[in-house]
């Protein structure tokens, strides 16, 4: 599923994005960032992170940087035992 959605958001940006040209509020564009979250977080939490920012972006937002956050371990990939 991830490259799935990866595909998709390379082909958005290469087929779609350049007919609108430079109008995201933020940086890195929106297009940028949900490939990034996908890349980093996975399907799920990835496409998560972009709905939020796509509900973010809107007339009424300063915008500016936004980076996509980084993974946060997980107790098990820590060493813990539990």
């Amino acid at each position: 599923m991830k490259h799935v959605l990866i595909g998709l958001l390379k082909a958005y940006r290469f087929l779609i994005s350049p007919l609108y040209g430079q109008v995201c509020r933020y940086h890195p564009s929106c297009s940028a960032y949900a490939l990034e979250a996908v890349e980093r977080h996975g399907a799920l939490r990835g496409s998560w992170l972009a709905v939020r920012r796509l509900g973010r972006c809107h007339p009424w937002t300063a915008g500016g940087y936004d980076p996509v956050p980084e993974r946060t371990p997980t107790p098990s990939s820590r060493g813990f035992a539990g």
